[in-house]
């Protein structure tokens, strides 16, 4: 008996190495929300996750200035202020 009128099961996806850098800054009560996200979220896919305080380095002090947090995915910004859970998800899966 043929088989070929089932329908095709969903291939799972070969995970991609990511590279997720979060920028925060000390007492910043957005960041430590975003991080949880972020942190739990990497539980989940395994990527590489980066903190950088932009209070410890001038240039970057100046760069975000009190934009933060800053989620980088990969070399590119994908969040500012507030990190979106189900945008984060789909970006990473």
């Amino acid at each position: 008996m043929s088989r070929d009128w089932l329908w095709p099961v969903r291939s799972s996806r070969v995970p991609v190495d990511r590279h997720v850098l979060f920028y925060t800054r000390a007492g910043c009560h957005l960041c430590e929300e975003a991080w949880e996200i972020v942190t739990a979220a990497q539980r989940r896919y395994g990527f590489t996750l980066e903190r950088a305080d932009v209070d410890a380095d001038p240039a970057l002090a100046v760069q975000f200035g009190e934009c933060v947090p800053v989620v980088v995915i990969d070399g590119k910004v994908r969040f500012r202020g507030w990190v979106n859970p189900v945008l984060l998800e789909r970006m990473l899966y």
